[in-house]
């Protein structure tokens, strides 16, 4: 288990493989985004996309699970205080496969159980930024009286 105190700057994670699909493409965007480049192949052509693509909400949701399941989960994260500087760069489409680099860029011991550490997440298809932000997260301390 990783703890507040276990954080350092510059410490830089890359994990995850995940193959975007089609079927989860329409999924999502149906009950989240239904705009026609995500929901409808034809307007998808159409549009300036040339293609089906993923929204970028959905973008950022297969992010959050790969953070979850490749660094959240070995740790004693405690929610965040929000993301800020969201950016989606590049269009992600079917058969597309998206990995991650997460870099510490700031730590705030603060007063209480938890500290801030400020990250950067970066997600990438063949080597190319589609979607970046910036988190305040929330880790405990490993002496919560500290």
């Amino acid at each position: 288990m990783r703890y507040f105190e276990d954080m350092a700057v510059g410490e830089t994670w890359e994990f995850g493989e995940y193959e975007v699909t089609r079927e989860e493409i329409l999924a999502f965007a149906e009950q989240y985004d239904p705009q026609p480049f995500h929901v409808d192949e034809a307007a998808a052509e159409a549009s300036q996309f040339g293609g089906l693509i993923a929204s970028g909400w959905h973008t950022a949701s297969m992010c959050m699970r790969m953070l979850v399941d490749n660094h959240l989960s070995e740790s004693a994260s405690a929610g965040a205080r929000g993301v800020r500087d969201l950016k989606w760069i590049a269009p992600v489409r079917p058969g597309d496969t998206l990995t991650c680099r997460l870099e510490v860029v700031d730590t705030e011991a603060g007063d209480g159980p938890v500290g801030t550490v400020t990250s950067e997440l970066t997600a990438f298809v063949d080597g190319d930024p589609v979607i970046e932000w910036t988190a305040d997260g929330m880790f405990e301390k490993r002496d919560a009286d500290t």
